[in-house]
């Protein structure tokens, strides 16, 4: 049911722009030889010869109408051009007409807030703009309006069409008018000049309404087609409800309309005047009753989004007559296709707009055999959206069978589908400055994205973005995924190079041995997630890489509760190679990584791991912390305080 808005405060100006027959012009634009010619658009199904979603003023001069089907059009305009919509995944694929639509939108968003209703209509609230030219040039001569404003459709005006322009320039430009009037003046200038910029870089026409709330401007935007406008002033708003139908206002096509006229014989807008607010509220509830007090005199408090982009993204296929699905495994094979749409216009979404789509929404329409005429509707169900094609096929199909379930009460019966769709609703924008973790434990080639949970009748979903619009950091080694090792591993260090020549032999012997070592180990991938690395490497505050520091510092050992981390050294290195006690070195560096004098490394205590925020870590990450927290249950027994080169001897000279 509608609810009433507040009223705004300051007057203000809104316009809706609605495209003349908008996918005849796309395919005119196209084929520039349709243009001129009866022209309709017809969806990609061959019965009848398919249904117009479209239809030129040339074809609807001979009669043609949108409800018709194509056969019948050719019947009623034997010349008319039938332009079939692209097809895609065996439906219709709109694309090409959602692409042309954004054109039109970057145009009429450069002078004002814009929310764009739908492929070929776009809301303005043009109030700032207008406030401006009022201000700092307001039109002063009737001579100097600009030419396609002149062209308006001014309610109220007289009618005298030999008189229209004359009439026209002068209310735009009348100074003793008040200042709602100037505002819509100045709206309908800027409209107008807006409808221009649109025809001479994008090839469409358009249509549009200038008033002062949404409501009025929506419902004379078509009142004068094709590519004219038409201006409500405040003087003329009770007349132009006083004999409008009912179901034609927005929101009472439905029950409510239906309700007036049934309930209180409500044939015409005008009809609810006679009615008090405390009537209707108590006929149909404060919020509704004040919403039809309020319809009925013109005023609306409902606002202009500041919204280019859609609300939601849906795919949908409807299945007539006998082509009704009458199998799980029909249903199964259409959803696939739907929903592989759906991923794809969501990812497109989440890559170019930075936005994230939450609740997945599956609607049908359906039918019991031997109940044709049963009320009982389909139940629309929904779940948290996981990103991923596969995902959202096994998760609408648990929605469509739940539904099923529900439909059917459990009796034994055939049913048949005439109607699926599928809708990804609840989009935001990922806020600023934030990033997945997946940030640092994938690589750019990675364009997966990361679901938590995996259950639709979980919590909500989180969808990770790819990571091609995270600036890289180049310290990030982004190829391989080091393994935490509980053994003792070395690696040669600086001072080692800098040994007698009698150790040269064995430290030359040790460091290839390390090598090959640490080739092995970094030759095993993570299964699955390509380019991830060991989350050691991202703990670091410096800038240069593992690879560096590892060519720079000492030897790099993990031993039991020791944390092996860039810049430090190996309890058994420290021991052996600089002559430190064993001892004195235990006090120091049990559970913690030492930062040796002058490096600008981490420390970074066991105790201080929260085991909450390790169980939030993707699953290998897990595994490696536990590997600190709980190292192997084979403890290393090599003597403390050797080193590898103790086992080979001095190189004899």
């Amino acid at each position: 049911m509608p609810v009433a808005r507040p009223e705004p405060q300051e007057p203000r100006v809104i316009a809706h722009v609605d495209m003349d027959c908008f996918y005849v012009q796309v395919e005119q634009r196209r084929n520039p030889a349709l243009r001129g010619q009866p022209t309709a658009v017809v969806q990609y199904n061959g019965w009848k010869g398919g249904g117009l979603i479209a239809v030129s003023y040339e074809a609807r001069g001979f009669g043609v109408k949108r409800s018709m089907r194509g056969d019948e059009a050719k019947r009623v305009c034997p010349g008319i051009n039938l332009v079939q919509v692209p097809v895609a995944r065996g439906k219709a694929d709109l694309n090409l007409y959602r692409s042309a639509g954004a054109e039109v939108v970057a145009i009429l968003a450069s002078k004002g807030k814009c929310e764009r209703a739908s492929i070929d209509e776009v809301y303005l609230d043009l109030t700032d703009a207008a406030n401006e030219m009022v201000l700092q040039a307001p039109p002063d001569s009737p001579e100097g309006i600009f030419m396609e404003a002149a062209k308006s459709n001014i309610l109220g005006l007289p009618a005298d069409a030999s008189e229209k322009e004359k009439n026209v320039r002068a209310w735009l430009c009348q100074s003793e008018a008040d200042y709602q009037d100037k505002l819509l003046a100045c709206g309908a200038i800027i409209v107008a000049q807006l409808r221009v910029r649109v025809l001479e870089e994008t090839q469409f026409t358009c249509s549009a309404g200038i008033a002062h709330n949404k409501m009025l401007a929506k419902l004379v935007s078509g009142m004068h087609k094709p590519a004219q406008q038409t201006v409500v002033p405040s003087s003329s708003v009770q007349d132009l409800l006083a004999s409008l139908p009912v179901k034609k206002m927005k929101q009472l096509g439905g029950k409510l309309g239906s309700s007036l006229q049934d309930d209180l014989g409500v044939e015409t807008i005008g009809d609810l005047l006679s009615f008090t607010e405390e009537k209707l509220q108590e006929q149909y509830g404060v919020n509704t009753g004040t919403w039809l007090w309020k319809t009925a005199r013109g005023i609306s408090g409902e606002e202009v989004e500041d919204r280019l982009l859609p609300k939601s993204h849906g795919c949908g296929k409807t299945f007539p007559g006998p082509r009704a699905l009458k199998y799980s495994a029909s249903v199964k094979g259409w959803l696939d296709q739907l929903c592989e749409e759906l991923s794809e216009r969501i990812q497109s979404d989440l890559n170019q707009n930075k936005r994230i789509a939450q609740t997945l929404t599956l609607h049908a329409r359906a039918f019991k055999k031997n109940e044709h005429d049963s009320m009982k509707k389909f139940p629309s169900k929904s779940c948290p959206l996981r990103y991923g094609t596969g995902k959202i096929q096994e998760d609408a199909m648990r929605l469509f069978e739940s539904g099923l379930h529900e439909f059917l009460e459990s009796q034994n019966t055939g049913w048949g589908i005439t109607s699926l769709s599928v809708t990804a609703s609840k989009i935001f924008d990922i806020p600023s400055g934030t990033s997945s973790i997946l940030r640092y434990i994938k690589g750019p080639s990675s364009a997966a994205a990361l679901t938590i949970p995996d259950s639709p009748s979980s919590a909500a979903a989180l969808a990770i973005p790819d990571s091609s619009f995270v600036p890289e950091d180049p310290s990030l080694d982004n190829d391989v995924f080091v393994e935490p090792i509980h053994e003792e591993e070395c690696q040669p260090s600086t001072s080692e190079k800098e040994d007698d020549n009698n150790t040269h032999s064995a430290s030359a012997f040790s460091a290839k041995k390390c090598r090959a070592n640490e080739e092995k180990r970094i030759s095993k991938k993570l299964p699955g997630v390509q380019g991830t690395s060991s989350i050691l490497k991202f703990l670091s505050r410096g800038q240069s890489t593992l690879h560096e520091k590892r060519k720079s510092d000492g030897l790099i050992c993990s031993h039991q509760g020791l944390l092996d981390c860039p810049g430090s050294s190996s309890e058994a290195y420290k021991a052996g190679a600089h002559n430190v006690p064993a001892e004195a070195e235990d006090r120091n560096n049990t559970n913690s990584c030492a930062e040796p004098s002058g490096s600008n490394t981490w420390t970074f205590n066991l105790q201080d791991i929260d085991p909450a925020v390790v169980e939030e870590l993707p699953p290998e990450i897990q595994r490696e912390i536990q590997g600190w927290v709980r190292p192997s249950k084979h403890p290393i027994t090599k003597r403390r305080g050797s080193t590898i080169s103790s086992y080979f001897p001095p190189a004899r000279s």
